[in-house]
């Protein structure tokens, strides 16, 4: 067995809606969810291998090439289904069939061998009382397990971090995040003031939480080498 270095690993990321069976209107949140994945495909065309679907009704995935906008993308996801709570595994690695563009339950690989464990890691630890709370978590593979243990650190943080998030707090941060972080077009679209957008982007610690996903992207530019 060899090993080679995979200049560009894809990313896959599966999700799954948390306590889907608790939700009163589950059809009009899967509605919300599919449009939701639509804008994300259409505005991150260029970085997607496979569009992100629902896959099993409260479950999704997709594939990109860019690993640079993963943490993005699942922030965007995030904040436009709040207070559904998602879970998000990500794996890094190969794709061993052809890459489908609009069809991704076809395709196999590494990348999603390790976004599905870590779905179930995620679902595991959420029964133990002494695992540090998270709802996303990656893997590299081998050889890459420091750099996996800080990124989930980095990542358990987060969730402890968007934990105190009201709803409030999350309406304006999806806004000003889709609106190009431009508090003043923020403001106008949910009319309030300027300074009521900032109070709320620093009481909830936004760039705080911005520039940990940030630090954390820079670690997932990183070549990745596979079992051949």
């Amino acid at each position: 067995m060899t090993r080679q270095t995979v200049r560009t690993p894809y990313a896959a990321i599966i999700g799954d809606i948390k306590d889907s069976r608790k939700i009163a209107d589950r059809k009009e949140v899967q509605e919300q969810f599919h449009s939701i994945l639509q804008i994300i495909n259409e505005k991150y065309a260029e970085d997607i291998a496979s569009n992100f679907i629902i896959t099993l009704g409260d479950s999704f995935q997709g594939l990109l090439k860019n690993k640079q906008v993963i943490l993005s993308i699942i922030f965007e996801i995030e904040l436009a289904m709040a207070p559904i709570e998602l879970r998000f595994g990500i794996g890094l690695g190969s794709i061993s069939t052809p890459i489908q563009r609009d069809n991704s339950m076809e395709m196999d690989g590494t990348a999603y061998h390790r976004a599905r464990q870590m779905i179930e890691t995620i679902e595991e630890n959420e029964n133990k009382y002494t695992t540090s709370e998270t709802n996303m978590m990656i893997c590299s593979g081998e050889g890459y397990q420091q750099t996996d243990q800080l990124l989930n650190t980095i990542l358990s943080l987060a969730t402890a971090l968007k934990s105190k998030w009201s709803a409030r707090q999350k309406e304006i941060m999806y806004a000003y995040f889709t609106h190009g972080e431009n508090q003043y077009k923020t403001a106008e679209e949910l009319g309030i003031g300027q300074s009521s957008v900032n109070k709320a982007l620093n009481t909830a610690k936004y760039y705080t939480y911005k520039t940990a996903l940030i630090n954390a992207s820079h670690f997932l530019i990183q070549d990745i080498e596979e079992d051949e």
